[in-house]
């Protein structure tokens, strides 16, 4: 049960909502922004290709995806009732970072342009990159330069061998932090589907991490 502070900031962010669907109130638009903006950089830097976390600050691929979302508010409201703000916004700001890759990593990238789930802004393999990045960089096992490039490989290898929803589910929910309803409809699955798959793609990478020798990953 929510506790009065969270009751009174779940009302607030309503209030907020609704402002900006009746009137496109740019006040209520830079508010909510600013509420979500912690969210938002945890995202971007899960995300972010690990190849080009020396070049893409996460806090520009943040303030140019503001910048994008401000001048596309229109399309928010004529769609308010089909998809929650903080997902359209962050629908926006991962479309920002996909162009970011494609600019680095060229044909590499996959392009923002082309029709996909709003979920999905990467390549199908991408999901498996950031989770190997992710999941070594917490590991405690030896570090050597070729140790850690052998059990990166091994670790996509055995991540891209999960169905892309099950490793979505775990990126949306263990990494991004997204509530099981959020992850729910951004993968348009019923909230007791998107659960079932959480848990059993947990189950998936905790014997995958067992198999490098590690196994520090607990469901949320």
């Amino acid at each position: 049960m929510a506790n009065p502070q969270q009751q009174n900031e779940t009302q607030d962010t309503e209030f907020l909502q609704h402002r900006l669907i009746d009137s496109g109130d740019p006040q209520s638009l830079g508010m909510l922004m600013l509420k979500y903006q912690d969210r938002l950089l945890r995202i971007v830097r899960f995300r972010l290709d690990p190849r080009l976390i020396s070049r893409i600050d996460a806090d520009d691929v943040l303030q140019e995806g503001f910048l994008e979302a401000t001048s596309r508010i229109h399309e928010y409201r004529s769609q308010a009732d089909a998809v929650p703000f903080f997902l359209w916004l962050r629908f926006i700001v991962l479309q920002k970072l996909t162009l970011m890759h494609r600019h680095h990593l060229g044909v590499q990238a996959r392009d923002a342009a082309r029709d996909v789930p709003i979920y999905q802004t990467v390549k199908p393999q991408g999901t498996s990159i950031v989770l190997a990045a992710q999941l070594l960089g917490a590991m405690t096992s030896p570090s050597g330069a070729a140790i850690r490039e052998e059990n990166r490989r091994r670790l996509e290898d055995a991540l891209n061998q999960m169905e892309v929803i099950d490793r979505e589910v775990l990126a949306l929910r263990h990494f991004e932090q997204l509530s099981n309803s959020e992850t729910a409809s951004l993968l348009k699955l019923k909230p007791a589907a998107a659960s079932n798959r959480y848990f059993r793609a947990i189950r998936r990478l905790k014997d995958l991490l067992q198999e490098l020798g590690h196994s520090g990953v607990e469901s949320q």
